[in-house]
């Protein structure tokens, strides 16, 4: 494992600790936060959400997340509140983990420049 990796991977357990204190809940993956990205992004609190509006929280998450690097910019707002987001920048060919990876650093960044969190442990 790269020092990268490594330092990416201690930041995202103190982030999924810092969710659990927050919430009362840890979260079990990366799903699990973008689904609280988008239910913050949404805004209308905590509700019963139906499979399809979960997928479409997670959605939201992830377009929120990696607008922090252009990727998408939000179009506006349904006549329900909802935020719809358009694609600006191609995004990059990755596999899987290299996805998650990016994902990962994106989520950190989110909590750290949008609610003022700090993540990454002082000693790497």
């Amino acid at each position: 494992m790269f020092k990268r990796d490594l330092e990416l991977e201690r930041s995202w357990q103190n982030l999924l600790s810092q969710l659990e204190k927050a919430v009362g809940k840890k979260p079990k993956d990366l799903n699990g936060v973008l689904f609280l990205i988008g239910v913050q992004e949404l805004g209308q609190g905590h509700r019963f959400f139906s499979k399809e509006e979960k997928q479409d929280l997670m959605h939201i998450g992830i377009c929120k997340v990696l607008s922090l690097s252009g990727y998408y910019e939000l179009e506006g707002l349904d006549n329900q509140g909802w935020p719809h987001w358009k694609l600006i920048k191609k995004l990059p060919h990755f596999d899987l983990l290299e996805q998650e990876k990016l994902l990962k650093m994106h989520v950190i960044e989110y909590f750290e420049t949008e609610h003022k969190w700090i993540i990454r442990p002082e000693a790497y």
